[in-house]
């Protein structure tokens, strides 16, 4: 029954955006919008001096869980050169309709900035992020104190490094290892030295890259559960090197990490796993939310 009323929703909306000549994030947005409903507050501001800002949200009302409501801080990707928190709006949807509070931010890009600039740009949206919920116009979602940290493509490197490592949030006064609970990265690059990509070399400073500045660095110390998830076939991200790479020097030091291929989907379709209108393709969501079931304890 959901498939099908997927299926007349779509028919619906596409002819629209084909007629106006939108684009496909658009489209997707569109159907997320009649199928995953939300209550959302908009351009939350963190950092007025560079014009950054956030939009949070919520279930359309409190889901009740045995415990506190989880917290999902999402970074979008982009080779940190593109992205804008708006074009994620499928993805804040489909994590609110599973009962979580999801926030996504924007942040500095290239080449406005290089590294690691965005990264003291995710610090404050964390911070920004977690105080904002404190407020009591929020208490009947009981939202959790601690976050998990998720993102895809540069977005999920700029989610591990968070995770990680502890000076971006502990440069604004926060303890990554009682703050985060867990971290989701979706087709993350983990471990791109040397870099093969043109538009990227420039971010990271090639060939002068910087030391320590790669996830798979901090691997080897006691990090928070993590869930990576990697497409049957990334032709921009190797997995290999990155996402499986990663996974073993977590798991080798002793960490609780999961690695999980989802069926038929690339680097684009993994995430795109979000919106019901890829309903036909694995899904990223199923082994999101068993993920942060088990950071719970629910069976």
């Amino acid at each position: 029954m959901k498939q099908a009323k997927l299926f007349l929703i779509t028919l619906k909306v596409i002819p629209l955006f084909i007629l106006s000549g939108c684009s496909g994030l658009q489209l997707v947005n569109a159907v997320s919008r009649s199928y995953y409903p939300a209550t959302i507050e908009k351009n939350l501001v963190f950092d007025s001096n560079h014009k950054l800002a956030y939009d949070l949200y919520l279930p359309e009302k409190p889901i009740k869980f045995d415990h506190k409501t989880p917290v999902v801080v999402f970074i979008f990707g982009g080779s940190w050169n593109s992205g804008e928190k708006t074009e994620y709006e499928f993805a804040g949807r489909r994590l609110a309709s599973l009962g979580y509070i999801a926030a996504i931010p924007n942040y500095r890009l290239y080449p406005q900035v290089t590294y690691p600039q965005f990264l003291y740009d995710g610090a404050n949206a964390v911070k920004a992020i977690t105080e904002e919920l404190k407020k009591s116009k929020y208490a009947d979602y009981n939202p959790d104190s601690q976050i998990i940290m998720m993102g895809h493509s540069a977005g999920a490197y700029n989610a591990a490094m968070l995770t990680t490592d502890p000076k971006w949030l502990s440069s604004v006064g926060l303890n990554k290892n009682t703050l985060i609970k867990g971290f989701v990265g979706l087709a993350g690059p983990y471990n791109i030295y040397p870099i093969y990509v043109e538009d990227v070399k420039p971010v990271f400073h090639d060939p002068n890259y910087p030391p320590d500045s790669m996830p798979i660095d901090f691997a080897d110390n006691k990090q928070p559960p993590c869930l990576i998830l990697a497409p049957e076939n990334d032709t921009l991200v190797r997995t290999n090197k990155n996402s499986v790479a990663f996974f073993e020097k977590l798991k080798a030091s002793g960490n609780n990490a999961e690695l999980d291929f989802v069926k038929g989907t690339d680097h684009v379709t993994l995430m795109g796993t979000f919106s019901p209108i890829l309903f036909f393709k694995g899904s990223s969501i199923e082994p999101i939310q068993k993920f942060i079931d088990s950071l719970y304890d629910q069976k």
